[in-house]
């Protein structure tokens, strides 16, 4: 896209990252073309925001590295609302703690709408994937039987890998601009494939980050520019949610057994506390909490959970949201969901709202230019690990390089893809 003069923006399309001084003057559209100034990247309401994570929460299957793929897609290279390396560092410091597409949903949309943005943005994007768990799982519990679809599911899975090829691709041509930088996303992808916790690997390249400096790792490639952001604590505050008393009144405020909603909130929150390196982490631990310890689920529920959380497009950690039904039904699923996820939101707060601060000091600059190849190399080998157990036929490794192609050479847009794929696995074409 060809930068365009702040003289002329339209109603519709708003720029956005200009020189402070005439910020205001330019959104108006009173800047003049003497100013000689251009804007790079493009405003998006809050509507538009939450309008795009509703779609990307739809057809977000693959597991959190497709989903991180499909948000670089829409908001760095279609939107450019945010620069490559300040998506990869959002997608490191979703890393820390609970399901990091979730959290990196929640860095986009914290900085371009604060707060309000993130929550929005977080809660759009895991809405669909609720919604699909929640209609599955009456399903299940009514009929005692898993959804038969998961012929299309196998048809995505080679559609994912090149989904996530794609955006190493892409962002590889970014930030790969130094062979130091180069060696760093190596090794990070040497450390994924041996499956070493990607919070080890990310505080290791930003210490390496710190001794090796921005500017070798960085190369004498055209450097980003950085983000003129308005300052979000210069947006409007939190809308305030209530939730819908009849949800609770439904299903009862405890079970038969005596469960109550504060119990199952307060025993999700505890295991969101220790949500540290993917959904799949969470399965061991809720299987030892939920049917060992406390047995509110069997073994053949718990087995039947994991696989219809697989049927949607949202994280596995959607499995919490299964487990709340069982026990509470719709109100649980809500709390068990809410409770899971909100230690990571009240990082993802904490990191978004230094983030502003730090990212502009030379020691917080370095430590960040060695997780952003890092970032890359993490990338890159979900996508190996994922080929081993997705690519089991010569047409899933046609499909996987044909999708490949289609994204990366002509850029067709994922959703179309995805549908390919989606329409090859419902007719067997893949296995």
């Amino acid at each position: 896209m060809s930068l365009r003069s702040c003289a002329t923006p339209t109603k519709s399309r708003p720029f956005k990252r200009i020189v402070p001084s005439i910020r205001n003057d330019c959104i108006r559209g009173e800047a003049t073309v003497s100013n000689e100034i251009q804007c790079e990247t493009q405003v998006i309401s809050r509507r538009d925001l939450v309008l795009a994570f509703l779609k990307l929460g739809s057809i977000g299957f693959g597991g959190g590295m497709a989903m991180i793929a499909l948000m670089e897609q829409e908001f760095v290279g279609k939107r450019r609302v945010m620069d490559a390396e300040e998506f990869l560092h959002g997608v490191g410091l979703g890393q820390i703690l609970g399901p990091f597409a979730v959290n990196t949903a929640f860095f986009i949309g914290y900085r371009l709408h604060a707060a309000a943005g993130g929550l929005l943005s977080a809660t759009a994007f895991m809405f669909p994937s609720m919604v699909l768990v929640l209609v599955l799982s009456w399903l299940y519990f009514a009929y005692h039987a898993a959804p038969a679809t998961q012929g299309i599911v196998g048809g995505l899975g080679p559609v994912v890998i090149a989904l996530i090829l794609s955006a190493a691709w892409t962002m590889g041509k970014k930030a790969l601009r130094s062979w130091p930088a180069g060696i760093v996303c190596v090794l990070a992808t040497i450390a994924g494939l041996w499956k070493v916790s990607p919070i080890v690997v990310l505080v290791m390249t930003g210490v390496l980050g710190l001794s090796l400096g921005k500017r070798r790792l960085a190369g004498r490639g055209k450097p980003s520019k950085p983000a003129s952001l308005p300052s979000p604590h210069q947006k409007s505050g939190i809308t305030s949610l209530g939730l819908i008393p009849w949800l609770f009144t439904a299903q009862g405020v405890t079970t038969a057994g005596g469960v109550s909603l504060g119990k199952l909130g307060l025993t999700f929150f505890k295991v969101g506390l220790v949500f540290v390196g993917g959904g799949f982490v969470l399965i061991p631990v809720l299987h030892r909490m939920l049917v060992e310890n406390l047995g509110w689920l069997n073994s053949r529920e718990f087995i039947d959970g994991i696989a219809i959380s697989n049927l949607t497009p949202g994280p596995i950690s959607v499995l919490a949201t299964f487990a709340g039904y069982r026990v509470l039904g719709i109100a649980g699923a809500l709390t068990a969901t809410l409770a899971l996820y909100l230690p990571s939101v009240v990082l993802m707060l904490i990191l978004c709202h230094q983030y502003e601060k730090i990212k502009d000091g030379k020691r917080a600059q370095d430590f960040l230019a060695g997780i952003v190849p890092a970032v890359i190399g993490l990338i890159l080998s979900a996508a190996v690990l994922l080929s081993f157990e997705t690519l089991n036929s010569w047409q899933d490794c046609a499909l996987a390089a044909a999708s490949a192609l289609l994204l990366i050479r002509w850029r067709l847009q994922p959703v179309f893809v995805l549908a390919l794929g989606a329409l090859l696995g419902a007719t067997s074409i893949p296995r």
